[in-house]
């Protein structure tokens, strides 16, 4: 009888808005570049450098709707007024075909994600303190003040909910967080040989 196929790790990792999440991925992505990463479609307006289809899948509100009403999304959340959602279809094929999978995802998706995938591995990322936070906000230069404002009191809500991951990686300094990042998914791939190419 043949081995059954080693399934695939599904690594959620989300971050208040400004924590350092998208560079982290970005260094995770490069250290395995076999991590199948998982597009989100948003309807918000890409912002500055921003690439459809890499970043995010830009889509119409009403493309949108139109798939939380088929079924479509693995998560979904209405965030800072606009919607964000994950792909279920991509995720379910990579993780039996024995790929992981990378998802940057709020914390009100990892919620429905682990309904959907208990067996997730979840990641959360801390900023080092609300001060820090505010000034790399601010420092963007992408959002108004009020923007702002909304985005750290959202991310005092999601860090209430840190204890609902299993892993919580502070980036206080980049360098280190990166390699905390790197060394705690290796472990997972290591077990699970479940990188893929």
């Amino acid at each position: 009888m043949a081995p059954a196929t080693a399934k695939g790790n599904l690594f959620i990792i989300s971050a208040p808005s400004g924590a350092g999440k998208t560079t982290l991925c970005k260094r995770l992505r490069k250290a395995f570049p076999g991590l199948v990463y998982s597009v989100s479609a948003t309807t918000r307006a890409p912002r500055p450098g921003e690439v459809d289809g890499r970043d995010y899948h830009f889509v119409t509100r009403e493309q949108f709707e139109r798939g939380i009403e088929d079924g479509l999304w693995a998560e979904w959340a209405k965030v800072h007024d606009n919607y964000y959602g994950t792909p279920a279809t991509p995720i379910d094929q990579a993780l039996k075909q024995g790929r992981s999978v990378l998802l940057d995802i709020d914390v009100q998706g990892a919620r429905q994600l682990l309904d959907r995938y208990p067996e997730a591995v979840t990641i959360f990322i801390m900023p080092p303190d609300m001060q820090t936070l505010e000034k790399r906000l601010a420092g963007r230069g992408t959002d108004r003040p009020e923007v702002i404002a909304r985005r750290l009191e959202n991310a005092r809500r999601e860090m209430e909910q840190k204890d609902l991951y299993g892993h919580v990686i502070v980036n206080d300094d980049l360098e280190q967080a990166v390699a905390r990042l790197v060394s705690l998914v290796g472990s997972y791939l290591d077990k699970n040989q479940g990188q893929g190419g």
